[in-house]
């Protein structure tokens, strides 16, 4: 049997470890997908291009591995542009391999080929971490593993490869791929830098962590323990650090960041420890933090280092920079401040039972070791604050903010996980991904799919409504939910608040997808801010 370019993409990529691939096929990409079929790699196909990039970003979260996702050209490989920014802003090593237009089409000559752009690799260059276009067979093993390092260097994540179709199609000599290495480079501290954030954190009074996704992602979570215990200092995760610090540990000030006494907690800090967050929008409660203290930032990413807030700025990966810091800190104690029951007083204050009973229920009903994907939606905004992940990673689409994520990175995590997985979303993003019922009842994913059907996008009316007095394209035609998944083979139930939680843990219990469908109206709590002091 002859073998082609395509058969050398798939055995560099077995070479280097990988064990599923998601994508969707195409005309271009068909050498590609051929190969595929004669690999060892098991392939998982999704039912649009934007929802195989979320696939193989979820199952990319839960192996913290580098996860291929194949495309064909054009509009194939501009879908998957929205999953990529989520991967690139949630750190996620998503490897994009594309076809391309035939080799005589490149270089910007419009040569009419179906699905024909000027130049597709400019529509990546500014959302991954790395793009490159194959020019011969000779240069896929290199080329992927070059690819593959960068995915898997500090700060992880997706990186872009095109392959024209001809060389994907064109039979050759090369042998066959063995060996290949993409072990990702050691991002290591400076110990200049080191010894100064060890006498700071050591002398402080008032030391605070605030720990972000970079911690999760560069499985740092048993390092930020002993440094947390070492110096007996509180720790705050950010939405993307959750499951970063165990929720109930003494020490836990647990993912308030949108109240402004966990940002006053923070900003009162003399020194505070700053891990694997660029302190952005939602982790400085929309800018309103201003440290009164010492910042010391721990940051792979180089662009996001002091970007918002002077520090000392340490370029490293997470987990090698805080073992650093736990061999060399003083052994100590430090107040925690009351913070908690503050917040739990002014929620108490705001008549949100139905909102915090209908999220006790999912938590209680998910088992303690559950992954769960959770779109943008009002529930989501919830969890982001109060949700205890225990032992289950919490995973949602709030590094970029896109509509769609929960329910297909739901399943790439199904791919891999040996259990249930919770998806959760509102009416108005499960219609971005209804679509994958039949991927997951092909495959037979064990996801449970909780719809929350409030009418229409209710994070966006409740905006509207608090800035303009009325809401505009929010409200939303809908269909049976439970009809239409139960067309596609999948078991669905119409819950009630009061039913939630066995009617979830029932579907949890099954041996594979489900849908829960739970009308209800859900508001936000209201967050207090610097204006309200």
């Amino acid at each position: 049997m002859s073998r082609t370019g395509g058969d050398l993409v798939v055995e560099s990529l077995t070479a280097l470890g990988a064990q599923t691939v998601f994508g969707l096929p195409g005309q271009h990409a068909l050498g590609l997908f051929d190969a595929l079929r004669r690999s060892s790699l098991r392939y998982v196909g999704s039912r649009t291009e934007v929802n195989a990039a979320f696939a193989a970003d979820g199952y990319a979260r839960m192996t913290r591995s580098v996860t291929p996702l194949f495309v064909s050209t054009g509009p194939g490989a501009l879908q998957t542009l929205a999953g990529l920014q989520e991967a690139v802003a949630a750190s996620v090593p998503v490897f994009g391999i594309s076809s391309q237009i035939p080799s005589a089409g490149l270089g910007g000559a419009r040569r009419g080929f179906l699905h024909e752009l000027p130049d597709q690799r400019a529509s990546f260059r500014d959302i991954v971490k790395h793009t490159r276009v194959v020019r011969s067979a000779s240069q896929i093993p290199s080329a992927i593993a070059e690819a593959w390092q960068i995915a898997a260097c500090a700060p992880t994540g997706p990186v872009w490869l095109e392959i024209p179709q001809d060389i994907l199609l064109a039979d050759t000599d090369i042998p066959a791929v063995t060996e290949l290495s993409g072990e990702p480079r050691a991002l290591v501290p400076r110990p200049e830098l080191i010894a100064e954030a060890c006498r700071l954190l050591s002398e402080a009074s008032r030391p605070v962590v605030l720990a972000g996704g970079g911690v999760v992602r560069g499985g740092a979570e048993q390092e930020l323990l002993a440094l947390a215990e070492k110096l007996g200092t509180p720790v705050v995760t950010t939405f993307g650090g959750r499951g970063a610090f165990a929720w109930q540990h003494p020490l836990s000030l647990q993912s308030w960041v949108e109240d402004w006494h966990t940002t006053e907690v923070l900003q009162d800090a003399d020194i505070l420890l700053v891990v694997g967050s660029g302190l952005g929008e939602l982790s400085s409660n929309y800018h309103t933090f201003a440290p009164r203290g010492r910042v010391i930032q721990i940051e792979a990413d180089l662009g996001k280092l002091e970007s918002n807030h002077p520090a000392l700025g340490i370029h490293s990966d997470a987990a090698l920079a805080l073992r650093a810091l736990v061999s060399g800190v003083a052994q100590r104690t430090a107040p925690v401040p009351d913070l908690l029951p503050k917040i739990q007083e002014r929620l108490d204050s705001q008549d949100l039972k139905l909102e915090r009973d209908v999220l006790a229920a999912v938590r209680e009903a998910l088992p303690d070791d559950a992954p769960s994907f959770w779109d943008m939606t009002i529930l989501s905004y919830w969890a982001w604050s109060a949700w205890d992940p225990r032992g289950g990673a919490m995973n949602s689409a709030q590094g970029s903010g896109g509509l769609g994520y929960a329910y297909p990175a739901a399943l790439g995590a199904a791919s891999t996980v040996d259990g249930p997985v919770l998806a959760v979303s509102g009416d108005g993003g499960a219609m971005y991904g209804i679509s994958e019922l039949a991927t997951a009842r092909q495959h037979n994913l064990r996801v449970t799919w909780l719809i929350v059907d409030d009418g229409g996008y209710g994070i966006l009316r409740e905006y509207m409504t608090g800035a303009f007095g009325e809401a505009n394209g929010t409200e939303l035609a809908r269909p049976d939910f439970v009809a239409l998944a139960e067309s596609f083979g999948v078991p669905a139930t119409l819950t009630s608040p009061e039913r939630l939680r066995a009617d979830l843990a029932k579907a949890l219990s099954s041996d594979g997808p489900q849908v829960v469908v739970l009308p209800a109206l859900l508001r936000m709590f209201a967050p207090t801010h610097l204006e309200q002091q």
